[in-house]
């Protein structure tokens, strides 16, 4: 009888033949082993940068907080400065299994330049935005301007999407 707690002792090969495939398959393996290492390390490297991208927060209510930042800071360097009317209230959903996604909608007026300006100046951000959604209407025809409301996307991670039935999904 085995010893107590002595590793199991591994059956012996049905033939010579199977046992030197075997061999043959591990040394496969093991051969291919670096370069899927080297792969695994490129792909880790390549999804740190992009995640560099999310915006960073420990909470929901500190990821809308800092997408709006973004924007206001974007707006209020247009010329003249864009100014914000109004910020509702951030909806976040899953993104994939691993992201979410929080989307905050703005109003405002501006010219349709500055908007254009606007939304060229945010792909240009190191933040992965987007727009979710664009609805325009005309303000002011003397002026010029625009009544704008354009939901504003960012990438965040899966821990601040709430659980379904727990919050705005």
């Amino acid at each position: 009888l085995p010893e107590q707690g002595a590793p199991p002792v591994p059956a012996a090969p049905d033939s010579i033949a199977t046992a030197a495939k075997r061999l043959a398959r591990t040394r496969q393996l093991e051969s291919v082993l670096p370069a899927r290492e080297k792969t695994l390390k490129t792909l880790a490297a390549e999804l740190a940068q992009r995640e560099k991208g999310m915006i960073q927060a420990e909470t929901l209510a500190q990821a809308q907080a800092q997408l709006t930042q973004i924007v206001q800071r974007l707006a209020a360097a247009q010329g003249p400065p864009i100014e914000i009317r109004s910020v509702e209230v951030a909806q976040v959903r899953l993104l994939g299994d691993d992201y979410g996604e929080i989307s905050i909608p703005m109003t405002f007026d501006c010219r349709i330049e500055q908007l254009v300006n606007l939304m060229a100046e945010l792909t240009a951000q190191p933040e992965v935005l987007a727009v979710g959604g664009l609805r325009i209407s005309p303000a002011d025809v003397k002026q010029k301007t625009i009544h704008v409301r354009l939901t504003f996307t960012g990438v965040v991670a899966r821990k601040l999407v709430p659980a379904r039935g727990a919050g705005t999904t």
